[in-house]
């Protein structure tokens, strides 16, 4: 470490060669997960929203914000298929099949949202969306964000 004093004011610079990436960094999908988790959440409760007043803007942001959190979802994926190709990284099975299925339900869940009427949402909408929500908690309670862990003696 060293300290350069500017105008009366101390400047510690850091110029140790260890990366910053030991104190605990996360791997990229890691960081992208809780984005398709707070797109599906919205859209529960935008299809709770519907349900109480059935004001088609309520169904309409549920479209969007279920296909939003498809396309997150799917960045997330390449981002863990990256992590796993180039960060020696391996498959969480469990957190992996969890977070399939939910994708394959909000998948589901997007088709039946595109119908027209009130039945797009209610009931069969708003059960898949509460669904999600519910299978996504779970996973997240299990304890990490991530689709994948490390291997031993793999490098940050």
């Amino acid at each position: 470490m060293q300290d350069i004093t500017a105008a009366g004011t101390t400047f510690r610079l850091d110029t140790s060669p260890e990366p910053t990436a030991a104190a605990g960094a996360r791997t990229w999908h890691q960081m992208l997960v809780p984005f398709p988790v707070a797109y599906f959440v919205a859209a529960f409760l935008t299809d709770l929203a519907y349900w109480g007043t059935a004001e088609v803007m309520w169904e309409r942001f549920s479209d969007w914000l279920i296909a939003g959190g498809l396309v997150m979802a799917a960045l997330v994926l390449l981002a863990a298929l990256s992590d796993l190709a180039f960060n020696r990284q391996r498959p969480a099975w469990l957190h992996a099949f969890v977070y399939a299925v939910a994708m394959l339900l909000s998948i589901l869940n997007v088709l039946v949202h595109s119908r027209d009427a009130y039945t797009a949402v209610v009931p069969i909408g708003l059960t898949l969306s509460a669904i999600v929500v519910v299978t996504l908690l779970i996973y997240m309670t299990e304890g990490s964000w991530t689709l994948t862990t490390r291997r031993d003696g793999a490098r940050s």
